[in-house]
């Protein structure tokens, strides 16, 4: 991976110990998960190929079989094929503590399990993920896949993170390191090309946020600095239109859950500054011509996530009350802006949410394997 020199104004340090802990050792107990152990007769492509329905679409009732499926945006139908979202879900879960406990002890059981689970998930014959989202978020009756399904994968950020933890361990050996990148070089070259990736590059909303993060992190793992370039100026040029003079983003305050996809799009955003600033280009300091900014989104985002009673737009229809939950940014930009609030509030909400919504919208799992 791609090494930037990072300054940390408040030096991080490893949060809620026996807690992470704890999750390890469920990990251990925790059988290897693979998107072939569900497959879903509605989807158009393989076993190898991940799957799943877009979340806001419902049958329709005026149709004799439900087709096409019509659009309640906001409202997640629980009928929708979401296994193999769950799944990839855990396994990242599971990598994550599994290599957060192998950094804090150093024991080799930790690492061992975790590279289990990266082998079996990405590499192996029988069990791998095939490296493209063809059939995310699909649409019965209407498509096999979007590119908005590319959002799916916002989770394997983590995961990059901890492969790069993981090469201490003589458990992380060449074969499967050097595998796992040729997976995620593939991926991102999927995402650049496919008609799909480059639709979800273009969205003007939280989804090309998180477009972003993902090409940037997978960038960086497979030294790519070419395409980290490329994310680094799109962040400036294009992503930082989307927020407002006053720090806001209109397009996710526009929304039916504006509370929850306002602090979602600004702990993406986050986490680009994280992962492109250099020691001569720092995305945390950056301000465009016309004074849009990360610091200027984090100013208008955190006194509504310090007090949630101030919030002066409409609840969410869903899940309001889970919200705000644990989340990266907290952590990234209180340690490099200084902000110690948000570390106190990271410290003060719960380590983990019992809300599906909540635990879908995070995508730093162990934010301290970002640092």
């Amino acid at each position: 991976m791609i090494q930037y020199e990072k300054r940390y104004m408040i030096v991080p340090h490893w949060r809620n110990k026996e807690w992470v802990m704890e999750k390890a050792q469920e990990a251990l107990k925790a059988p290897v998960l693979h998107i072939t152990d569900v497959p879903s007769p509605k989807s158009e492509g393989g076993r190898h190929d991940y799957y799943s329905n877009g979340d806001y679409w419902w049958p329709d009732p005026n149709s004799p079989d439900g087709l096409p499926f019509i659009q309640k945006d906001g409202q997640t139908n629980p009928g929708n094929f979401n296994s193999h979202r769950i799944i990839l879900r855990q396994m990242r879960t599971n990598v994550v503590f599994l290599t957060s406990a192998y950094c804090l002890t150093g024991k080799e059981e930790y690492a061992q399990k975790a590279v289990q689970h990266l082998k079996e998930f990405f590499l192996d014959k029988e069990t791998y993920m095939a490296p493209h989202l063809s059939y995310a978020q699909a649409i019965q009756g209407r498509c096999p896949g979007r590119g908005i399904g590319i959002i799916d994968t916002l989770h394997l950020v983590d995961v990059v993170f901890a492969a790069e933890k993981l090469k201490m361990s003589h458990d992380m050996n060449t074969d499967v390191y050097t595998g796992l990148k040729k997976w995620f070089s593939k991926y991102l070259g999927w995402m650049l090309t496919d008609s799909n990736g480059i639709e979800e590059m273009n969205k003007d909303n939280n989804h090309g946020v998180c477009f972003f993060v993902q090409a940037a992190a997978f960038a960086l793992f497979t030294e790519n600095e070419r395409i980290a370039d490329f994310c680094r100026d799109y962040y400036k040029k294009q992503l930082l239109k989307q927020a407002a003079e006053n720090g806001s983003f209109p397009r996710e305050l526009g929304r039916t859950k504006p509370y929850n996809y306002s602090i979602f799009v600004v702990d993406n955003m986050a986490a680009l500054c994280h992962l492109l600033s250099k020691p001569d280009d720092d995305l945390w300091e950056y301000e465009t011509e016309n004074g849009r900014s990360i610091i200027k989104a984090l100013d208008f985002i955190t006194p509504y996530i310090l007090d949630k009673e101030s919030w002066p737009y409409p609840p969410d229809v869903m899940h309001f009350d889970a919200f705000p939950a644990r989340a990266g940014f907290m952590m990234v930009a209180g340690c490099s802006l200084g902000r110690k609030e948000l570390l106190d509030l990271y410290d003060r909400l719960p380590a983990e949410s019992t809300d599906e919504e909540a635990r879908r919208n995070i995508a730093a799992r162990q934010p301290m394997l970002w640092m």
